[in-house]
């Protein structure tokens, strides 16, 4: 059965799913419609294929904020076999936009950390969209370094379109303790992996994004702004999202691994994460579970040397001379 929910570049996929299942329940079955089933199943593989072959910045996005796209309590469920939640940042209250915990990766234990959206109203509004507060920060800083007390290490999911932006956050704090969680994490002594599963909006993903290993799923999108944010700063114009904004930021997967700024692509179902949960939690295991034991192999003295030096090349350039720029 296709998702409910349909973007625009997949209506010709959806179509075929469409006809696909009118013929699958179609009875009785002669042999004759078995083949046309068989030839609309290649038919959509293909038409899968194609489309998301070619997907722009813009669409990417849109595959990113995707509403059946799993989010962190479904790999809860798909990927860890024990989950137990700790709640609080020992000052002000929970924060439930950032779930943090112990959990069992295979016979890994680990601290989870994750941002979760929320698939209902109710569950979106509990979770605040996955835009945490300074007491989410908070909480998911001082579960790490628990972490770290007991050398656990510790996996973060990062998914939010960014940290809260009302008045209230910032009267707690907001940008100090963003600031606060990227100089503790750089230092933390214990390995921390990192993965991008949705969104990966601003300094709010940044907050609990500074990792030994960097992994963006395939259709995932990681940025210093919303396209949208960008596109009403710099153009006064939201209708240049698409054909300049998404484009200009170079924010999708393949352009990050080039930039130096993720490590790893971890590649999704063929039409995208929101086609097949399980598909997707299984790769996302692997992945998981091949870097954390490479992390956990490495001395501990030069896993925050390499840490630092990670982040410190992000960003380097080179000026030229104009004059010998022009020879």
């Amino acid at each position: 059965m296709p998702p409910p929910f349909q973007l625009p570049f997949e209506k010709p996929i959806h179509e075929l799913e469409e006809q696909l299942v009118t013929l699958e329940t179609a009875k009785p079955t002669s042999a004759e419609t078995r083949e046309s089933i068989r030839e609309l199943r290649l038919k959509i593989t293909q038409a899968r294929r194609e489309v998301f072959s070619g997907l722009d910045a813009w669409q990417i996005t849109q595959v990113a904020r995707h509403p059946e796209r799993p989010q962190t309590l479904d790999y809860l469920e798909l990927v860890f076999d024990e989950f137990v939640e700790l709640h609080g940042d020992r000052a002000f209250r929970d924060d439930h936009s950032i779930l943090t915990g112990f959990a069992k990766l295979d016979e890994l234990k680990v601290l989870l950390v994750g941002q979760h959206k929320g698939r209902n109203l109710k569950e979106r509004e509990l979770h605040n969209y996955g835009m945490a507060h300074p007491e989410g920060y908070r909480k998911a800083l001082g579960k790490m370094q628990l972490a770290a007390k007991f050398g656990l290490p510790v996996i973060c999911l990062i998914d939010t379109p960014g940290a809260f932006p009302g008045i209230e956050a910032e009267e707690r704090g907001q940008a100090y303790t963003i600031a606060h969680n990227l100089r503790e994490l750089s230092r933390l002594n214990t390995p921390i992996l990192c993965v991008v599963i949705g969104e990966g909006g601003s300094g709010g993903a940044l907050g609990i994004g500074i990792g030994d290993h960097i992994a963006i799923l395939e259709f995932a999108y990681y940025s210093v702004i919303s396209p949208e944010g960008c596109a009403s700063i710099l153009w006064k114009d939201g209708h240049k999202v698409r054909e300049r904004a998404a484009r200009a930021l170079k924010f999708t997967s393949k352009d990050l691994v080039e930039l130096g700024v993720v490590d790893e692509i971890i590649p999704e179902p063929l039409g995208g994460a929101h086609r097949d949960h399980r598909q997707m939690a299984t790769t996302l295991k692997a992945s998981l579970v091949s870097n954390i034991k490479r992390l956990a192999a490495i001395p501990s003295d030069q896993l925050l040397e390499l840490r630092y030096q990670k982040f410190r090349r992000i960003g380097v350039f080179e000026e030229t001379d104009a004059v010998e720029a022009s020879e």
